[in-house]
């Protein structure tokens, strides 16, 4: 992969459009990324990085791409040109942008962009290969074979990261090394092997489970005749156990089944002999009740004999007066009949006047003729009572029309009389507020620029206090810094000063001394009190350090407050903020006011439409108005003549009524009384000729049938329930006495009555007894059936578990060895090394391998990066790095260099890490590198050999770009790349190697 061009437009620190010639840098092999802190160096490594990815380095994502010094209608944009697999490529990038609308006041979101296009050389022009996010982001990734995150540790090489990679520990190191050489499937093999051991050892422990169940269940069948294993589910020989104890369970049940079966086979015989002695005893027993119950039922029909003679007499004489009832019944209905027909002919009389009162029905009838005749009369003079009723109501609404046409002309005079004045009220109105809407737009145009310099000098006021504040925590920041750089200094000299002491506290006797290489140590040097040791030095360098990061941020923190303040100040001007809001707001004012009076041009018009319509309206209703009223009066005078002729015809006809209708009403009703009246009179006089008659046939058929009087034949008659009755008691008694008589007749009845009285309760209890001992005896064997049968389908079921679990339990074993021996925590892993480590491990060993080559030349020889396998205390090994020192022969940890030999160290451990990379990826080749800081802490000659290294990968057709502040570079090496922080943005120089 080798970089041409990289194009940068409003991103990070740089405001305007920058671009950087890559292949005119690289045509040195080296050269120099270089500028003050903040200027944008890593800014120019994230925009390559976001062309390819579409994403920053980890540590900085999350913030806005957009450059803050960036004008508002410029949109941020990444272009880069590169050569990847033997293609030419060119991206392009947009982040989303909240751009100001072009039409109106606001901001619009434009979505994010990518373009990809390729060079073809035959037609020697681009050509479009994509637009969308998702297929760039696929291609690149395949193309170059390596993630974002592998990408930022191999190409852009931060020199920070592996310093910490040389002192870390096995975990970090680990995680790193997983992130580039993606050991995730490794890992995922543990965590699948882990998953499967914990998921046999669940089925089998369920399945154990089970089992002891089942054992627990033919426990309870079995009762104390079976005892429990001592053992839980998942121990060895639980199987066995239990089913050894299920043997001699199903053993002592079937011999406990044979005595109960022979137990209940003599209780039966038992049962049979008491049930035979109580069905006889029981057979006595009914016989003398039967005897004794038959004795009392006769003496009480003896008792009843009188009342049943008369109860005989009386049902003789009811069947005689059976001959007399329908001349009785006759007679009543004829009775009912005349007295229903007589209070009907007075009631209907008691509703006529009194001179009807003697009248007969004749008379009734006649008067009745006489009122109908004259009702027919009175038909006429209906209809012209109700032609009259109209003519009025008509009449009534002449004279309310009339009223109203009078309020209708009476309205429209006085409306009609002030409407020039209205007209006129209402066009001064519209000619004031089109005055006001030109004003309010003269002042819209003033508004704006105010409120922009309102805005300005508050910010410019916020700014200054900023500063303020700024510069004394920049003077604070300065003095702490001071201080921190002071105590590390005392300290490392302090240190320094006793640093024999502190080599002589790790030499052994026997063991060559780090120094001299004497095995011997007469006097070795000692520690006095407030001795200072590694730890601490460091721990104050820390301390320094983050207090100079302190101080830089407030530095740079400063810069901006003071650029913002230059902004806000040559935008707001010196006139004081109170100036300019009192100025702003007393144009609001009158911009609020000349708004108000324009927002009445619209209503006033509205309301002078709306008068003129009502104008045209009121006008034409004066003028029906008036004609209406000259049409009513020929029509009013029509009608009084009418009305006049009607009431004279009708006084004749009411009489003395008070209308036509009420007349007519009384002589209806005198009719129909009259009818009714007739009609009742005769039908009382045809009822009491059938009264009279049915008398004399009753008094005839009562002498008949031997009764002396008709009353006496009514006596004598029963109604059908008192006759069912007196027969019921009859046939009763002949029954009773019937049923009587057989039972004392009875031969088994009547010896049975000669005997002792039966012994019931005796039998019955012994009868009892013998079916409770049968009930228990039978009980007691099905329990013992239930038992065996039980316990033999337990024990069934499980044997089938048992033989179930078999290939359960060698699955379990198989996979539990296969896990703990990837985990790392099986005995027959000496070293304790995790499957991923054990990859990783083989990684880290070319790694070693790659980077020594590199740190030999680096050191003049005398240091190699080597593997490490050995076991850290009591941890787990794989992941160690150790460093070998050929002046003194002895191998140590990397976290034992110097800040030099770390840099150097660490810069071989990124080009080998690179290189192993690279050939994972699929050898895609790397033309282009960059090299993070880190060259201040090197001396002179160790700089010049470093650079030959890296001016050695020039071999290989590469560049390399450093990115470092010491001055000392920028001698050594010609071609630059210079970043320039300003006011408006940040800009780069370009020089080549020239």
């Amino acid at each position: 992969m080798r970089l041409h061009r990289l194009d940068i437009t409003a991103f990070g620190p740089f405001g305007g459009a920058q671009k950087v010639d890559f292949d005119d840098l690289s045509a040195a092999g080296l050269f120099l990324l270089h500028g003050p802190t903040g200027a944008g160096k890593t800014s120019v490594l994230d925009a390559v990085c976001y062309a390819l990815y579409g994403s920053v380095p980890g540590a900085r994502q999350g913030g806005s791409l957009r450059s803050d010094h960036a004008a508002p209608g410029t949109r941020t944009e990444v272009t880069l040109e590169l050569t990847v697999a033997g293609r030419r490529l060119e991206l392009t990038r947009q982040p989303p942008w909240e751009r100001p609308k072009k039409r109106g006041a606001g901001t619009t979101l434009d979505k994010a962009q990518s373009w990809l296009r390729e060079y073809d050389a035959s037609a020697g022009a681009w050509k479009d290969l994509s637009r969308s996010h998702q297929e760039i982001g696929e291609e690149i990734t395949q193309l170059l074979g390596m993630s974002r995150e592998q990408f930022c540790q191999v190409v852009l090489l931060p020199q920070g990261d592996f310093a910490r990679f040389l002192r870390a520990d096995a975990e970090a190191r680990g995680k790193l090394l997983g992130r580039l050489f993606d050991t995730h499937r490794f890992a995922e093999v543990e965590k699948r092997l882990a998953d499967r051991r914990r998921a046999a050892e669940a089925e089998v422990r369920d399945g154990d489970a089970e089992l002891l169940a089942d054992a627990h269940r033919m426990q309870q069948a079995a009762g104390d005749a079976m005892e429990l294993p001592g053992l839980t589910p998942g121990e060895p020989g639980l199987a066995e156990a239990i089913m050894g104890a299920a043997a001699v369970a199903r053993s002592t049940a079937r011999e406990r089944l044979t005595i109960a079966h022979c137990a209940r086979a003599a209780a039966e015989s038992a049962q049979a002999a008491a049930d035979g002695a109580l069905a006889a005893v029981r057979e006595v027993a009914r016989l003398q009740r039967r005897f004794a119950e038959a004795r009392e039922r006769a003496g009480r029909l003896e008792e009843r004999a009188d009342a049943h003679r008369e109860d005989r007499l009386r049902m003789e004489r009811a069947r005689k007066a059976e001959a007399v009832a329908p001349a009785l019944e006759l007679r009543e209905e004829a009775e009912a009949e005349h007295r229903r027909a007589a209070d009907g002919e007075a009631r209907a009389r008691a509703l006529l006047p009194d001179t009807f009162a003697d009248a007969g029905a004749g008379g009734l009838a006649a008067a009745a003729r006489r009122a109908a005749e004259e009702l027919g009369g009175l038909e006429s003079a209906r209809r012209a009572e109700q032609r009259l009723a109209h003519v009025i109501d008509e009449r009534a609404g002449l004279d309310r029309q009339e009223r109203a046409d009078e309020d209708v002309l009476h309205d429209a005079e006085n409306w009609l009389g002030g409407w020039e004045a209205t007209r006129a009220g209402l066009q001064s109105r519209i000619e004031s507020a089109q005055e006001d809407a030109t004003r309010a737009e003269q002042l819209a145009v003033q508004r704006e620029p105010a409120q922009i310099r309102l805005r300005a000098a508050r910010q410019r006021d916020a700014f200054a206090r900023d500063t303020d504040e700024a510069q004394t925590h920049v003077l604070a920041s300065r003095e702490r810094a001071t201080e921190a750089k002071a105590h590390w200094l005392d300290l490392k000299e302090q240190r320094l000063n006793g640093i024999a002491a502190e080599l002589a506290a790790n030499l052994a006797d026997g063991e060559p001394c780090a120094v001299c290489g004497a095995t011997e140590h007469p006097a070795p040097a000692r520690k006095i009190a407030g001795h200072v040791d590694r730890e601490a030095e460091e721990s104050a360098l820390a301390a320094y350090q983050r207090a100079d990061e302190r101080r830089a941020e407030a530095e740079r923190r400063l810069g901006l407050v003071r650029e913002a303040l230059a902004a806000a100040t040559a935008e707001a001007g010196d006139a004081p903020t109170a100036q300019l809001a009192e100025q702003t707001e007393e144009l609001e004012r009158q911009y609020e006011d000349a708004r108000r009076g324009a927002s009445g041009l619209h209503p006033a018009r509205e309301e002078l439409r709306r008068a003129e319509q009502e104008h045209e309206r009121r006008t034409l209703a004066q003028q029906e108005a008036a004609l209406r009223t000259a049409s009513r009066v020929a029509h009013r005078d029509t009608l009084d003549r009418e009305k006049a002729t009607l009431d004279e015809e009708l006084a004749q006809a009411r009489g003395g009524a008070d209308s036509v209708s009420a007349r007519a009403a009384q002589l209806e009703r005198r009719a129909a009384l009259l009818t009714e009246t007739a009609e009742a009179a005769r039908t009382a006089e045809d009822t009491a000729q059938r009264l009279k008659d049915a008398d004399a046939r009753l008094a005839d058929a009562a002498y008949r049938a031997g009764f002396d009087t008709p009353r006496a034949a009514a006596e004598a008659l029963l109604d059908d329930a008192a006759h069912r009755e007196l027969q019921r008691r009859l046939d009763a008694w002949q029954s009773e006495e019937a049923a009587v008589r057989a039972v004392l007749a009875e031969p088994d009845t009547a010896a049975a009555a000669q005997q002792p009285p039966a012994d019931l309760a005796g039998a019955e209890q012994a009868a009892s007894a013998a079916a409770r001992r049968l009930r228990e005896t039978a009980s007691a064997r099905d329990a013992a059936a239930n038992r065996c049968v039980e316990l033999d389908r337990l024990s069934a079921r499980s044997a089938t578990a048992v033989r179930r679990l078999a290939p359960l339990r060698a699955a379990h074993d198989r996979v539990a060895r296969l896990a703990t021996l990837t985990a790392g925590t099986s005995a027959d892993n000496e070293r304790r090394m995790r499957l991923e480590s054990y990859v990783l491990a083989a990684r880290l060993e070319q790694v070693a391998a790659a980077a020594t080559a590199r740190l030999r030349r680096m050191s003049s020889g005398r240091y190699t990066l080597v593997h490490s396998d050995d076991r850290a205390g009591r941890g787990r090994s794989g992941l160690g790095l150790h460093v070998v020192d050929a002046w003194t022969g002895r191998e140590r940890d990397t976290a034992t260099l110097s800040g030099g030999e770390t840099f150097f160290a660490s810069l071989a451990l990124a080009l080998g890490l690179a290189d192993v990379v690279t050939d994972e990826a699929g050898g895609v080749r790397l033309d282009t590198l960059f090299i993070d800081e880190g060259f201040g802490s090197l001396d002179e000659q160790t700089l010049d050999e470093v650079l030959d290294v890296l001016d050695s990968l020039r071999e290989r057709d590469r560049s390399v770009g450093i990115v470092s502040h010491v001055p000392d570079l920028r001698r050594r090496i010609h071609a630059q790349l210079e970043v320039v922080k300003g006011r408006s943005g940040s800009v780069v120089r370009q020089r080549g190697g020239e």
